[in-house]
């Protein structure tokens, strides 16, 4: 006959259940959580940390990555707790030479040159245009929003005008909108098609879904065609306009919602 089974404590059943049932603990990053707060960039958040001036509750902190849960740690700059920022919302026109980052390690200028003794906080740029590209980049101080914008699934279509190599014919625009593998990506346009053409050149409009490292540059590549000039011309129904070189605006708050419903999808 087996051995009988020792009761079970009751108690345990209960505790078990809690742990079961307890909601996980959500931590990040020291220099993450300043940054989110609109504060400064993560980048300057981890400088700051490293130079001892973030506490959490009441202790030094030098690790940037040291776990911080929200609502629970008191977190402070140079003793004091960070000031509650206003929200910014803005679109630039980014002149092409311009690195989108915050500081370059090379010593290259930044679009925050176009920024300078505008009296604005600290804005992080919504996705990237590369040093040698133009056009419409948003900044911001608010991360929710960023996220809605930059989300792959959900964010708004970008709009390009690109200046190419030759003249495509219509096998070529095709070929873009369905797309090519390259280095085991699947690139490919949402939508394209010819603006204008002269003898040796021509002008594209080419609207991407999602935004990745590059991606109208790799993908024109892999047909051998070379890219002149690639403007960015609108994010969504937010177009660029006449808005000048290197020029900034403030977006208004039904411009912030189109780009980004705080409901739905």
């Amino acid at each position: 006959m087996p051995a009988p089974r020792p009761p079970r404590d009751p108690r345990g059943r209960v505790r078990a259940r809690a742990r079961a049932d307890a909601t996980p603990v959500v931590r990040h990053g020291l220099a993450r959580v300043l940054s989110k707060q609109g504060v400064c960039s993560r980048s300057e958040a981890a400088r700051w940390i490293e130079e001892g001036r973030v506490s959490v509750d009441g202790r030094i902190v030098r690790d940037p990555e040291f776990p911080v849960v929200a609502g629970r740690h008191v977190v402070r700059v140079d003793g004091s707790a960070p000031a509650a920022t206003p929200r910014h919302y803005l679109m630039l026109n980014k002149p092409r030479g311009l690195v989108t980052t915050t500081r370059d390690e090379q010593g290259r200028d930044t679009v925050y040159r176009c920024l300078e003794d505008a009296g604005l906080p600290w804005l992080a740029p919504v996705g990237r245009l590369d040093k040698a590209s133009e056009g419409l980049l948003l900044f911001t101080n608010d991360p929710e929003w960023a996220a809605r914008i930059t989300d792959p699934a959900h964010g708004p279509d970008k709009t390009y005008h690109v200046q190419v190599d030759r003249v495509p014919d219509a096998m070529l625009i095709e070929a873009l909108q369905a797309g090519v593998d390259v280095g085991g990506e699947r690139l490919a346009a949402r939508h394209a098609r010819l603006l204008r053409a002269g003898e040796r050149n021509a002008w594209l409009e080419i609207v991407l879904d999602e935004g990745r490292n590059r991606q109208i540059r790799r993908l024109l590549e892999a047909f051998d065609v070379r890219v002149l000039r690639l403007v960015r011309v609108a994010v969504g129904s937010i177009e660029l306009g006449p808005l000048a070189k290197g020029a900034w605006r403030l977006l208004d708050a039904q411009e912030r919602e189109t780009l980004a419903p705080t409901t739905g999808h």
